[in-house]
């Protein structure tokens, strides 16, 4: 479905608010609202021109049609359209991010209805690739999880089907992870099998900083004199 959104030129006048200015190479994120609803823009116009005129496209392009596969999965805002090729804007998804949540509040029906959320991005052939921590994760409102932030995400219908298990096993790890964490008596043996399986495959991925395998700080040597 082709959304008409507003332009650049039209946004300079529409309400909005800061969500996190971003620096570097990160885009930043405001709350726009335009007739009656919001939306979420990432805007790398502020940025140098290199990550302006190269990174911008690629990261923007990649995350939009990601956002087109995911059309209709509930707990996703795949509402989205292209502002221009420095910005997009996605449907606003209000909510708690789940790591300002008491974990006594999440309940094992929580935590299914997170796997079937993830389950269903799974089925439409595109893996998140951070799910492991809480800030893609929210609570909305009425109280189900929602997940946001697609830009690192892949597809993963090219992928033979071996590989293609590993790597939805791998980000579905980020589930059983707060599971485990939250609720592990009712997390099954199944659950608790695949999730070390999981930790066997991520102690295996070779490049750090992804499927939230965390960076090792290299130890500094003292200079000898």
């Amino acid at each position: 479905m082709t959304i008409e959104g507003f332009t650049r030129a039209q946004m300079a006048e529409l309400p909005s608010r800061l969500l996190r200015d971003g620096r570097a190479a990160n885009a930043r994120v405001t709350c726009v609202t335009w007739q009656g609803r919001e939306w979420t823009v990432k805007d790398f116009s502020p940025r140098n021109w290199w990550v302006r005129t190269f990174l911008a496209p690629f990261l923007l392009g990649h995350e939009f049609k990601i956002l087109q596969k995911l059309t209709g999965v509930a707990g996703v805002a795949s509402d989205s359209f292209v502002i221009d090729r420095h910005a997009i804007a996605i449907a606003f998804l209000p909510g708690t991010p789940l790591g300002k949540k008491d974990p006594a509040e999440i309940s094992t029906q929580f935590l299914e209805e997170m796997e079937t959320l993830l389950q269903g991005v799974h089925d439409r052939g595109v893996v998140h690739l951070d799910t492991r921590g809480t800030g893609n994760w929210l609570v909305s409102p009425e109280g189900k999880p929602l997940l946001i932030d697609f830009q690192a995400s892949l597809t993963t219908g090219w992928m033979p089907a071996s590989l293609r298990r590993i790597i939805e096993l791998v980000d579905m790890s980020g589930v059983y992870k707060k599971w485990k964490e939250w609720q592990p008596q009712t997390m099954g043996e199944d659950r608790q099998t695949l999730y070390e399986e999981a930790l066997y495959w991520r102690r295996k991925w070779v490049f750090e900083g992804y499927f939230g395998k965390r960076k090792r700080r290299r130890a500094r040597k003292k200079r000898k004199y």
